[in-house]
Formats: structure tokens, sequence, C-alpha cells
């Protein structure tokens, strides 16, 4: 397939974080772009957002609402599956009927009419690793459970050992981890992915499913107080409020750009080589929430140090770092590091005007539902 032949792609959830920037993309090489985005509230406060270009074909509908969908899918030769619920929510239905049901009425239709489509690519998410990859001093790479209630309750942040139980160093986490997923969320994307795979094989259209890193960039909304760590530490800065540091700050993530993310979506599109497969996408980088509270406080100029309550939230993983090896054997680099990149998605949180910090009232919320946690003293 070579690019710019008028080719044809929908993206769901286009009008997204990620979902934008591969329509931005797909225009500049010349397809032919259908969106289908619901405009989410919780993402979409002010409606339909500046950024959604007028050469794209815009359908304003819910992913499970079956007609629009059909709708959406004719003359299509390329499906980019982004629309998701996603972040720390407690709403459990709405994630399983938004990502799993929704996915999977979306390959139902295809399969079901018939329709000429040429390749899905499904967005995946890291989350889909328990725990990520460890290193144990006496039996090299582990897979680590992920760690227990109790453990968490009593202050214990560290990863151990399946087999011995030693406290084992982290390591890039390659696509051959057991996948499990200890949150609702995590659970939807294990389904998306082993759906659309499976799906993939049995009608033989080439299907790849993406496990994203942590996104961010311009784009991120500032109303979602549950998606984005740079996001909500620079408007709780900017409010002049502290960043809220879970377990100890000392959790490393992989922070991936979200042009580089988009850049990968467009190259999959593009060659047979990962057809079928679930492929890592992030920039390899681990780095500590710590250090990037220090980082986005650097880049606004704001020095208030962030705290730690002696808070954390089940389920989360401890260090999550992509190997990428699999990806990069088809030519992905990615092209933005991280300061860099904490410093566009600042130049765009400035372009929008009122900034609150809509993540205090959020926690609030999370609380009450058990979705974050107090370490239980002892005395």
């Amino acid at each position: 397939m070579t690019h710019g032949d008028g080719r044809r792609a929908l993206v769901t959830g286009g009008a997204g974080l990620i979902g934008s920037h591969i329509v931005d993309q797909l225009l500049r090489e010349g397809w032919r772009v259908r969106i289908l985005d619901n405009l989410e509230p919780q993402t979409h406060k002010h409606g339909k957002p500046a950024w959604v270009p007028s050469q794209a074909a815009w359908s304003e509908a819910d992913i499970r609402d079956r007609a629009a969908v059909t709708a959406a899918l004719q003359d299509i030769d390329v499906v980019f599956h982004q629309a998701a619920y996603g972040g720390y929510m407690p709403d459990i239905s709405k994630y399983v009927a938004v990502n799993s049901f929704g996915t999977a009425q979306l390959l139902e239709i295809i399969r079901d009419d018939n329709l000429p489509i040429k390749k899905v690519v499904v967005a995946s998410s890291q989350a889909v690793y328990s725990e990520g990859a460890a290193i144990c001093p006496q039996h090299g790479q582990v897979a680590p459970p992920t760690r227990p209630l109790a453990q968490l309750q009593s202050g214990d942040w560290q990863v151990r050992c399946p087999t011995c139980g030693a406290v084992a160093s982290p390591t890039a986490t390659p696509e051959e981890m057991p996948i499990g997923g200890e949150t609702v969320y995590a659970i939807t994307k294990v389904d998306q992915e082993r759906l659309a795979l499976t799906w993939g094989r049995q009608t033989g259209i080439p299907t790849v499913a993406l496990r994203y890193s942590c996104t961010y960039g311009p784009r991120q909304s500032i109303f979602n107080p549950y998606t984005g760590v740079i996001a909500i530490f620079s408007t709780r800065l900017l409010a002049g409020q502290p960043p809220v540091l879970y377990e100890d700050g000392e959790q490393t993530r992989d922070m991936c750009f979200v042009e580089d993310i988009a850049r990968a979506n467009l190259l999959v599109a593009s060659t047979d080589a990962l057809d079928g497969l679930p492929v890592n996408v992030g920039s390899g980088v681990a780095t500590t929430i710590r250090t990037m509270a220090a980082m986005v406080a650097e880049a606004l100029g704001i020095r208030i140090e962030p705290v730690a309550h002696g808070e954390f939230r089940p389920g989360e993983m401890r260090h999550l770092c992509s190997n990428t090896a699999r990806i990069q054997a088809i030519g992905y680099q990615p092209q933005v590091d991280l300061l860099a990149g904490i410093e566009r998605y600042l130049a765009w949180i400035r372009t929008q005007g009122d900034i609150r910090d809509y993540f205090a009232a959020a926690e609030a919320i999370l609380r009450t539902k058990r979705i974050v946690q107090q370490v239980q003293s002892h005395g």
C-alpha cells in the first residue's frame, strides 16, 4: 500500500487526544478521513473542539450506536479504533459497554455486513500488563503478580519475584509478558485487544493492537481529572496547588508524546509486517512520577513541592516501561523527548484560557469509591 492514494480511513474517537493527531497525520498524507466521536462531556466540556478539521467528514455519535457505526464504516479502507472510555473512574458498566461491547459490535458489523475493510488498528494499552517485567537477582526476568491490597495498605510499595519473594527491579516489558488487567479499564483493554486479534485471525482481515504507553501532549483534556499525569500536575500547579503523588512518587512510567503514538498508527497501517500482533508503542524510557512533577514545575516556573499523603490506587502497576523492539523493526523511533514534549504541552495549555484544578473534587469521589485508598497506620 502506498501513501496518498486516496485511501479512506475511519477514526473512532477522532476528536480525542490520540485520534485527532491520527486524523491530522492522515490528512497530511492524502487520506480521506471520517471521524466518529460522541464528544464525551468528561473530556469535551465545551463540545466539538476547534481542532477537528473541516476536511474530515464528521459523525457525532456513540460507538455503542449500531446504526451510526454501520453508516460510518461505509466506503472505508482502514479503521483506526481509538474510541474508549478511560482513566481511573468508578463506572464499571460504562467501561464494559463502551470499550468491550463497542469494539465487539464494530467488528461484528464489519463481518456480518461483509464490508471491504482492509485493516483494523485497535488502541490497546500498557494497562494490559498487570505489573510489567522485572528482574529477580536469583530468577532473572519474571512477571510479578499485582501487589496485594494488604501489602499496599501497609505502605510497602516493592515489587517481588513470584518464585522467591525477593525484591525485583524493573526492566523493559516485552509483548510476550502475560496480560491480565487489574483495573476495570485494563480488563476492558484486554477484551478489546483479544476480541480484535481473534476476529482478525478468523476473518482474515489484518488487525493490529497497539499497546500505548502513557500518552500526553497538546489536546489532552484539562477538564478530565482522571487521565494524564502531566495534565493533572500542570493544572494543579497553575491553580497554585501542589502535585499529588500516590505511593512514594517513585513509580516509573513510559511517557510517549502523542504525535509519536499517532505516527505509530500510520506506520502499522502501511505495512503487513505486524499484522495479527499486539505491539508496544512508547518512548522506551522510564521516568519516575516525582521527576515528572519536578519537570512540569520547572517548565512552568512554579516552585511548589509535590505532596504524598500515603495514598495509593489498588491494582495500579509500580513500574512500566515498554520494550519497543517489535515496532522499531518497522522503522518506528520516537521523535519528541519528555522535556520537549512537556514544553509543547504547556505552550498549548496556556492558550486554553480558564485553567481550574478539577482534580481536587474528583479525588474526593475516588476516595469514597475506594479507587484511591489510604495506608493503614499501625498504632
